[in-house]
């Protein structure tokens, strides 16, 4: 800024000089002869020369000075660094053009985040997929090895055929999850929202783990009005009841009670989902809702740990959530609230 002020004050005291050269000569006109009056107008001349010459020196100063601002902002941040010569309260054009750049790399450097984060989601799931894929496929390579032996009886045959079966329905349901997780974590999905029966959705979600229920004598009660209606996808929505009801079947003692209760509140709908079963401990609330988690005294129940991440990464992407209250021995509460 001094810099420019010294630049000024020469242009400044020419124009006062030049401006009172002017008005002598209109105040002088007739008091000075004639060659007098010719001396001033070439001395008003000359200095309106000089002054044009001066004018000029300074807009290509001025211009030298934009363009290396300009640029020391650009190389700054080209090397990550805030630039040292931004002036976000001066009223002039470089700080105007300085502000545009500045924006301008905010957004690419979030851009960059973004695409950083999605790169480590993509490896973190193909890890994971990796990691839970190996055992089911080494139990099928393995049993099929022995069945391949001619000597095997019958009844072994049968045996471990009817294992290697049950780990062939295990990878199937693995793949399905991780797929679904995929799905669901690379926003490849499109959520199919619209003012829809509650009732018919609970119904399709209870329908899928009936016959689970009806084997353990496990009874189930739903408390929900038909007429109750909300804004949903059904199918994603029945997906996340599901998962909540089969783990709900899954760790309930066998002659245990699961309940549905629906609630219409003024600006939620609140479903809860109450067990009689093993109950989880308060310091695993938020643990159980993350992928592949699964507590130590549950770990000899078949399941991969993604069923209750898949049930709240549906509800929260339809601007919903979900909350949990147990007690070990006795049973547990899920709550799920739906925007009307």
């Amino acid at each position: 800024m001094k810099k420019r002020m010294r630049r000024f004050l020469p242009f400044k005291i020419l124009f006062l000089i030049t401006a009172f050269a002017l008005i002598l000569c209109g105040v002088l006109w007739e008091l000075i002869p004639p060659a007098g009056i010719r001396i001033l107008l070439l001395l008003s001349g000359a200095f309106g020369f000089l002054f044009s010459l001066l004018r000029e020196k300074q807009i290509k100063n001025e211009q030298a000075d934009f363009a290396n601002d300009i640029c020391e902002t650009i190389d700054s941040l080209i090397n990550g660094r805030h630039p040292e010569n931004y002036r976000p309260y001066e009223d002039s054009d470089i700080s105007k053009v300085q502000n545009r750049l500045l924006k301008y790399y905010d957004q690419m450097q979030e851009t960059k985040l973004a695409s950083e984060r999605d790169r480590q989601l993509i490896q973190e799931l193909v890890s994971d997929i990796s990691h839970q894929v190996k055992t089911p496929i080494a139990n099928i390579r393995m049993f099929a090895g022995i069945l391949e032996k001619p000597a095997l009886p019958d009844e072994k045959r049968a045996e471990f055929l009817a294992t290697m079966s049950a780990q062939i329905n295990k990878l199937d349901f693995l793949l399905s999850s991780l797929i679904k997780m995929s799905r669901l974590e690379t926003g490849t999905f499109t959520l199919h929202m619209d003012n829809s029966n509650l009732f018919d959705t609970i119904a399709q979600a209870v329908g899928t783990v009936y016959s689970k229920a009806e084997q353990k004598n496990i009874r189930i009660d739903a408390d929900c009005r038909s007429t109750i209606r909300i804004r949903h996808d059904a199918k994603w929505t029945a997906e996340a009841l599901e998962n909540i009801l089969d783990n709900a079947v899954k760790y309930t003692p066998a002659g245990g009670n699961i309940r549905i209760h629906v609630r219409p509140w003024q600006f939620y709908t609140r479903i809860d989902i109450t067990d009689t079963g093993i109950g989880i401990p308060s310091e695993h609330y938020n643990d159980i809702f993350q992928r592949f988690y699964r507590m130590q005294e549950t770990a000899c129940e078949e399941g991969v740990g993604l069923g209750l991440y898949l049930a709240r990464s549906i509800v929260t992407l339809q601007k919903g959530y979900i909350s949990v209250s147990s007690k070990v021995g006795k049973g547990s509460t899920f709550s799920v609230f739906f925007l009307n």
